[in-house]
């Protein structure tokens, strides 16, 4: 593994860095109050390369590897989780699974709009009674004798739900296979059978739209199946090994974040005529901080090099992804609760972000694997044993 990052690598992390603190550090906390989903931002993300790095030039992206997408996502989120959210689903869960299972049309007809920015793509696995256990959805799709598949059922917490134009969807064609008997489907919103929910009135990111979403008799053409029938589940896991990575990239970029303002905090106050920063229970606070951030930092760029040597060989990365999430994201709800307590009332108050912050980190620990699962994973590729 080489810690020196590469000329383009560092352009990347200066592009991001530089986009995060003029254009969306500045509204953060209002659209964080108001819910409205950023689209001028991200679509102005789009441009710059931002929403497909890893997405060849040919299908709009940046062309960039995954060490160059950590880099970037941490810049991102160190400013906002919820435009980090948006971008980390763009490009590990949209179209990195097109990128690695479409044909050679799928990946030009819905890759290059997504990529490019002018339109944004959404992953759809979660179900209202099935979150971690995927195998257990009822979402159905029932393969009719001209080759296409009439989807029925409901699909929820689906992030960038309410605005994305393509949705990646995995549902049942034969329950009787359960994992083998799920299948990837490329859904277009526009059409007839499919249905949006409410947006759902969330405890963070909340300008990252997510909602329910239903099929009712929606029609797919055998086109617009990813993969080969059957091989759904296959492909949802290995696209969430990537999206881990993305997770833990956001989360780190949150914990950094929250870190820097309970440092500046505590050169800065004052307390029994000394700066807070000279007691040594906040001298604890900080210095257990800096290890948890480094080490999070650390395996999230492993996650990445890992997830490039293994394309190489076709191999996996599993571990190292759930290793990367699991950590990333601990660390950032523990940085955020002890931020704000370094703050003390003020970290509680609206008028500093570190209460965004606290809000946020949470569902680093929820979304695209709980951490109670990626305990499982590891485990489990550790020993060998299920």
């Amino acid at each position: 593994m080489d810690f020196h990052f590469s000329e383009e690598q560092l352009q990347i992390q200066s592009i991001a860095r530089d986009f995060a603190q003029k254009r969306i550090a500045p509204v953060a906390a209002e659209f964080d109050k108001s819910g409205e989903f950023p689209l001028e931002n991200i679509q102005e993300m789009g441009k710059l390369g931002l929403m497909g790095i890893e997405v060849p030039t040919e299908y709009g992206g940046a062309g960039m590897d995954s060490i160059s997408y950590v880099l970037a996502m941490i810049e991102i989120a160190a400013a906002d989780c919820a435009h980090s959210t948006i971008m980390s689903v763009n490009n590990t869960l949209y179209c990195n699974g097109l990128l690695k299972f479409g044909s050679e049309e799928q990946k030009n007809k819905y890759v290059t709009p997504i990529a490019s920015g002018e339109a944004i793509g959404a992953f759809a696995l979660t179900e209202p009674q099935s979150g971690s256990d995927a195998t257990a959805m009822r979402c159905r799709a029932v393969k009719q004798p001209d080759g296409s598949f009439i989807i029925n059922g409901k699909k929820s917490w689906i992030t960038s739900g309410p605005v994305a134009k393509y949705i990646l969807l995995f549902a049942m064609t034969d329950p009787d296979k359960h994992a083998r008997g799920i299948t990837a489907f490329m859904i277009d919103t526009a059409r007839e059978g499919f249905h949006r929910g409410k947006t759902e009135p969330k405890l963070g990111i909340r300008a990252s739209a997510t909602c329910e979403i239903e099929f009712s008799d929606y029609r797919a053409t055998p086109d617009e199946v990813i993969g080969e029938e059957g091989h759904g589940f296959k492909i949802a896991m290995g696209v969430l090994d990537a999206g881990r990575i993305g997770i833990a990239s956001q989360a780190v970029g949150l914990a950094r974040a929250a870190y820097e303002a309970a440092l500046e905090y505590a050169r800065e106050r004052k307390a029994f005529g000394a700066p807070i920063g000279s007691f040594q229970m906040i001298q604890q606070k900080i210095a257990d901080m800096k290890c948890k951030l480094d080490a999070a930092l650390l395996l999230t760029l492993r996650a990445a090099w890992a997830k490039q040597e293994a394309a190489k060989n076709n191999g996996r990365f599993s571990t190292e992804a759930a290793v990367a999430k699991l950590t990333a994201s601990e660390a950032a709800m523990w940085i955020t609760h002890q931020a704000v307590q370094v703050h003390a009332g003020m970290g509680y108050s609206k008028e500093m972000p570190l209460e965004r912050y606290f809000r946020d980190a949470k569902i680093t620990e929820i979304y695209e694997g709980t951490s109670e699962i990626q305990r499982l994973v590891i485990a489990r590729n550790e020993t060998g044993l299920r």
